[in-house]
């Protein structure tokens, strides 16, 4: 593949002090509303920006809109151990490496497990394993921990425990502790379990939840469907990854995490036969998914390795041809999947969209309110541009709550 350098510095040297602003600790929310959508919304739509209910969203939408959501669900992610001496050891698990590295199979597995986890407190855990006594369900579990390996930013951790009859994903439901943002500088409730979990997900793999989506209630879901509304559904796994800053000056150094993505043929149908109408991606998520298909489509029409993985500056270095089109894209994965006598694609991204990103699909955006100097914010502005500041300074100046368990918005840059 051949690479323009000079088109693709023209993204890669983005600052990202240029997509800071001022977030006092107290405008972030550290608890949800009782209520999901009873939150406020900034509506943009064209120059406009107005506040709202996030309960009014079936009347802002634009007439005959396909939501997209992500159906992933949050597994209580933290384990708590200590040792004799009584130091206190987290160790979060991230993502599955043995046996398997599908979630799905990875969390109905029975001892030896491996994942791939960051551990608080490491440096008090020299050596040896970590036992745990725990209740699940109506039983007594000892969990066993122990090192087997460092990487660059993690540790690969063996977890063991009796009785062997026990599956993971129980000892996590059971006994772990909700991965809530570090931002939130609060310790996991009760009540988190049920509330930092959308109520449409599942399939189990998010270490952090696609928090666009918490604002819907069932109501809201129902009537979507009453208003000539239609929706889709794709998984894309978050990883801890979404959390990280960009500590580089310029973004081309910055390394973008990769997450796990898996769609239906039957939903590329459905988006196929929606091309024409606004597509509205629930979240940055299901943004970022909708968009790597675009991708993939076209590493499979170029015969580029492994399609079905794109990296993080495919779309600023990849020639696209005349006549490839958002619609050949969907037809290429679609007539792979016929070809393959599979009814899913999965694949990873690492796609970072930027300020200049052409959007191949997507027309507007449900989101909520981001880190500064995130990449998060960089995506906002691909979408609406500048106007990132207005709309930030607004929320700022009429008391909007930020971040995962604050306020949300409906960007419609180009409103019909």
């Amino acid at each position: 593949m051949q690479v323009n350098l000079k088109f693709m510095n023209r993204f890669t040297s983005i600052k990202i002090e240029d997509f800071n602003y001022p977030l006092p600790d107290e405008r972030i929310a550290k608890y949800p509303l009782e209520q999901r959508d009873q939150s406020k919304l900034l509506f943009l739509h064209g120059k406009t920006i107005e506040e709202k209910r996030f309960s009014q969203l079936p009347t802002l939408l634009p007439a005959h809109s396909l939501l997209l959501f992500n159906e992933t669900r949050v597994i209580q992610a933290r384990l708590l151990f200590n040792k004799k001496t009584g130091a206190a050891i987290e160790i979060f698990c991230l993502e599955p490496v043995e046996p398997s590295t599908d979630f799905q199979i990875a969390l109905q597995q029975k001892p030896p497990v491996v994942w791939k986890c960051l551990v608080g407190h490491a440096k008090k855990w020299k050596q040896g394993k970590l036992e745990a006594r725990l209740k699940v369900g109506d039983k007594e579990v000892v969990l066993v921990a122990e090192k087997l390996k460092k990487l660059n930013d993690a540790y690969l951790i063996q977890f063991t425990w009796e009785p062997e009859e026990t599956f993971f994903s129980d000892i996590l439901e059971s006994s772990g502790l909700t991965p809530l943002p570090p931002y939130l500088h609060r310790e996991a409730e009760a009540a988190d379990k049920k509330r930092y979990q959308t109520i449409y997900a599942k399939l189990n793999g998010s270490v952090a939840a696609p928090t666009a989506g918490l604002h819907f209630t069932q109501k809201l879901l129902d009537e979507l469907p009453n208003k000539g509304f239609e929706t889709e559904k794709i998984i894309l796994h978050v990883g801890a990854g979404t959390f990280k800053p960009v500590s580089a000056e310029a973004i081309g150094d910055h390394q973008m995490h990769t997450e796990k993505i898996k769609i239906s043929k039957e939903s590329l149908e459905h988006l196929q036969d929606k091309l024409d109408q606004p597509i509205i991606p629930v979240g940055t998520t299901s943004m970022r998914s909708l968009e790597s298909l675009f991708w993939m489509a076209l590493r499979l029409y170029n015969h580029e390795g492994d399609f079905k993985i794109v990296g993080q500056w495919d779309p600023y270095s990849m020639n696209i041809p005349d006549d490839f089109t958002a619609k050949k894209a969907i037809q290429l994965l679609i007539n792979h999947l016929e070809k393959e006598n599979k009814d899913y694609l999965e694949g990873q991204t690492q796609l970072m969209i930027v300020p200049g990103y052409h959007f191949r699909f997507a027309t507007g955006l449900i989101t909520n309110f981001h880190q500064p100097k995130s990449t998060l914010l960089l995506l906002v502005s691909a979408l609406i541009g500048n106007q990132w500041k207005d709309v930030y300074d607004f929320a700022l100046l009429n008391n909007f709550r930020f971040l995962s368990y604050g306020d949300s918005c409906l960007f419609l840059p180009n409103p019909k």
